[in-house]
């Protein structure tokens, strides 16, 4: 989903903000009054760098929707906001639509929603998603059902089966294995443009 680190991008700007100011600081061929008024200006900066790069890296972060892998839940262009902080206090549960980075290259994000827990059983069946024995309701969030099966499989400790609402176009558990723990970046909670889409990610 995202091909260039926000965080690099914030870092090498604090970087370069900063040897700026040593600089300006040094530069006493500059005005004093000018020479102050140019470091206030760049610790200002320095500032809401710092600050959203605590933000980005701990609490939230917007991400793009490239496919249609998760129509019609998301949209292809869909501009999304992740809560990184949620699961620090609650658990990952069944229905979440979760980014994590893609376990084959992690350098790669992916977006798709939760169906197996650690430890459960999953077994796809003639359209159906089985847990555990139960098929589970997947009524408003899925179209073009894979009519292919699945399974049935344990989702192991610590990892987690995803697939996405669209099945038939969507390289999801089915294909790259489970999802670990450690690989998911946060629960994707709001689509904030295009303006007509604008709304809580369910």
């Amino acid at each position: 989903m995202s091909a260039l680190s926000i965080p690099t991008v914030i870092l090498g700007l604090s970087a370069l903000l900063v040897a700026s100011r040593i600089l300006v600081k040094r530069a006493t061929q500059i005005p004093q009054a000018a020479r102050i008024s140019v470091i206030e200006t760049l610790d200002a900066c320095i500032f809401a760098a710092v600050l959203s790069l605590i933000i980005i890296t701990f609490v939230v972060q917007a991400f793009y929707i490239p496919s249609g892998s998760m129509e019609p839940t998301l949209m292809v262009d869909d501009r999304i906001l992740v809560a990184k902080f949620l699961y620090r206090f609650e658990p990952i549960e069944r229905g979440n639509v979760i980014v994590f980075r893609y376990p084959l290259n992690p350098s790669r994000d992916f977006v798709k929603r939760v169906i197996g827990l650690p430890g459960q059983h999953v077994q796809l069946k003639d359209g159906y998603v089985y847990v555990n024995g139960d098929r589970i309701s997947e009524s408003g969030y899925t179209i073009h059902r894979d009519l292919g099966n699945y399974g049935p499989i344990t989702v192991p400790p610590s990892q987690y089966f995803v697939l996405g609402d669209n099945r038939n176009n969507s390289e999801d558990s089915r294909f790259f294995g489970y999802v670990p723990r450690a690989n998911i970046i946060g629960r994707a909670v709001f689509i904030y443009w295009p303006v007509s889409r604008v709304g809580f990610v369910h």
